[in-house]
């Protein structure tokens, strides 16, 4: 079942639970955050975060901004999709100290400055801007991130209010395909971004989880031979997807929603393929990876675990419409991650 909701209010109720479990199109529901977090100890459970990755046709580059409750994490990494270099950097900061994020995903300024680095995601009706300042980024030589993403209000995305056991819950939009204009600057080397050529996605997530966590998820961006811009949203393993799952093909900025989808990989060799059907027959890609990140944090409390394999998908899938598209080097990456936090 895909419940699809439609109708604007409240995310929680006055007990801090969902009121209806479900997707959406567009970010309707107000996220009414202060009814989840009423003590001290609910307060640590928050969790929140921007994620913002930006794809060239050399490199992958993201940036995040999050509060998990006990602390806060600004992380910055950079994948070459041709060389397979990496090169990531994280500043912790207990109790998420300095960190500002909005409890709504289409307005507002997600914050961190100190330091010499300073961090600002901006958004407004049209457009989100990415303005990052990181001196002490690979080692020293330095990062420099001016990108404004082109956001209509009419570009859709997948939203999502999932459960998660009696009084925990999920909130969170995903975007894929949105053009990238600007510059990076990572070092001696400055990228120029063609919006033809260069694409944005977001993962904004707000929620209360349970310590132990498990999730898989795969994204992809990029065009079709006809010039159309092709994105790629699937995941799971967390909370209560009866409801409704996240997994979404997107074309031109338009949603095109499945059921549940079925990953297969290999967690002892996360280098083999990863292929993706979804339970209609309208989905069947392959992810071949070529590229491995790990990333792995060990604060005591927090501990978490993420493989994410970079590398093009191939396959077909099937719009609401019917058309049959076929994919063929799609950039992308999967990743498996297991986290307590």
């Amino acid at each position: 079942m895909q419940r699809e909701l439609s109708e604007v209010g409240p995310l929680l109720d006055a007990d801090g639970r969902l009121r209806r479990p479900g997707w959406l199109r567009q970010p309707l529901l107000d996220a009414n955050l202060e009814r989840a977090a009423p003590g001290v100890l609910r307060r640590l459970r928050l969790k929140q975060w921007d994620y913002y990755g930006v794809w060239t046709p050399d490199l992958y580059v993201s940036a995040t901004v999050s509060h998990v409750g006990y602390a806060g994490l600004v992380f910055f990494y950079i994948v070459d999709l041709v060389g397979g270099g990496q090169v990531d950097h994280t500043i912790t900061l207990p109790f998420g100290r300095g960190v500002q994020l909005p409890a709504d995903s289409r307005r507002g300024e997600s914050a961190y400055a100190a330091g010499g680095t300073r961090v600002v995601f901006r958004t407004d009706q049209s457009a989100r801007v990415l303005d990052v300042t990181d001196p002490a980024f690979d080692g020293g030589r330095g990062l420099r991130i001016d990108v404004t993403l082109a956001c209509p209000p009419e570009h859709e995305s997948i939203v999502m209010a999932t459960p998660m056991g009696a009084d925990r819950f999920y909130y969170n939009r995903k975007l894929n395909g949105l053009r990238a204009g600007g510059r990076i600057v990572w070092g001696d080397r400055a990228i120029d971004l063609d919006p033809a050529r260069a694409l944005g996605q977001l993962d904004w997530g707000r929620g209360v989880w349970p310590y132990r966590s498990h999730w898989i998820w795969a994204s992809a961006n990029g065009f079709l031979p006809d010039g159309r811009v092709v994105g790629l949203n699937l995941g799971g393993g967390f909370g209560d997807l009866s409801h409704a799952t996240e997994n979404t093909l997107f074309v031109d900025g338009r949603a095109h929603k499945l059921g549940a989808v079925r990953f297969d990989f290999d967690p002892a060799d996360y280098r083999r393929p990863w292929r993706m059907t979804d339970d209609a027959g309208r989905l069947d890609v392959t992810l071949t990876p070529t590229i491995e990140r790990v990333a792995r944090t060990n604060l005591l409390v927090i501990r978490s675990e993420v493989h994410q394999m970079f590398g093009q998908y191939a396959g077909q899938f099937v719009t609401d419409a019917g058309e049959h598209v076929s994919l063929h080097a799609l950039p992308g990456f999967a990743e498996e991650h297991h986290a307590r936090w």
